[in-house]
């Protein structure tokens, strides 16, 4: 059996962050943003939301347009490296706030790649009979872990929430394969430092402000271009596909630079790769299903057509997921 994607959705926080604010803040020339990142406007959570929220409001429109009741969910997953705390895991606290009886939950961290990877082990409990119906949810909250004052992350990262539900399906459509990466050696390049084992919260951690986002952004550009273009031909390649039989491409929502020199390294039009970016910015693991449902929801992906996700992160990680809509 395979696994379908039967309904999407997103959640948003309603405050709306312009390059004008920042780049007063920031002290930055006008239109700076925007010529070095792609972006003009993010979202932001107020003080009284958390991720699980976000999760939640996705959670809802995606069960809502799958026609499905939480009570019948068999697995809840939800990628995030911004959770509402250590312990319990958000996808426990989303299963509560949904009363989805007892079905399994639990988290993954795998940055930006989250959704893929959540997609994978998704795949696998449908494939495999474990599950019938599973709720996979990618929601993160980046602007409590940026360091406000650092233009270099203070003006790529917004908030947002996206969700899949899916169930079981014949093998040849849905979700046709799954690959996914990392390299650990190279985890320095994005990370935050303090806040877990390592280095515990402390008056030190909190004075160095360590328990904000460590970039390295040009390191992590070259990085994430090169993996993209290969895991992409790969992907394509191990379907036998050329990558113009491909309809569309929704690849992580880093920034205007990465995705436009991917798509030219790959050769796609442009018709072909969907764009949120310059509404949302970086959302980390949640920019790849909110790209998914807005392109579903204005009629641009069709039943039948094959759709091309990629995804790079921290960690490193990155992956590809192609599906047959």
């Amino acid at each position: 059996m395979g696994a379908v994607i039967v309904g999407t959705g997103i959640g948003l926080p309603d405050r709306i962050v312009s390059n004008d604010e920042l780049e007063t803040r920031l002290t930055m020339p006008r239109g700076g943003i925007l010529k070095r990142t792609g972006i003009r406007t993010r979202r932001w959570v107020r003080e009284h939301e958390a991720t699980s929220d976000l999760a939640m409001t996705a959670a809802r429109g995606a069960l809502t347009a799958a026609g499905v009741d939480a009570a019948a969910l068999d697995l809840i997953l939800v990628a995030s490296t911004s959770g509402d705390m250590a312990l319990a895991s958000t996808a426990c606290v989303l299963q509560g706030q949904l009363k989805a009886a007892r079905c399994p939950a639990f988290d993954l961290a795998a940055s930006c790649t989250g959704f893929l990877y959540g997609l994978s082990i998704a795949q696998a409990f449908l494939g495999t009979g474990q599950a019938r119906t599973v709720l996979l949810v990618a929601s993160e909250i980046k602007s409590r872990f940026i360091d406000q004052a650092d233009p270099s992350s203070a003006i790529l990262f917004g908030d947002g929430a996206g969700a899949a539900v899916l169930t079981a399906g014949p093998a040849d459509c849905g979700v046709l394969g799954v690959s996914l990466h990392a390299d650990g050696t190279r985890w320095p390049l994005i990370h935050l430092p303090a806040g877990g084992s390592r280095q515990p919260i402390s008056a030190e951690t909190l004075a160095d402000h360590r328990h904000t986002m460590r970039l390295d952004g040009s390191a992590v550009f070259r990085a994430a271009v090169r993996h993209l273009e290969r895991a992409v031909r790969d992907a394509a390649s191990a379907r036998g596909l050329a990558l113009d039989q491909i309809d569309h491409f929704v690849f992580h929502q880093a920034n205007a630079r990465i995705l436009e020199q991917i798509r030219r390294r790959l050769g796609l039009p442009e018709e072909k790769v969907v764009v949120t970016l310059a509404r949302y910015g970086n959302t980390s693991s949640s920019t790849i299903p909110i790209a998914l449902h807005h392109a579903v929801t204005e009629g641009r992906i069709r039943s039948g057509q094959l759709v091309l996700m990629a995804a790079f992160g921290g960690g490193l990680t990155w992956g590809t997921a192609l599906i047959r809509w």
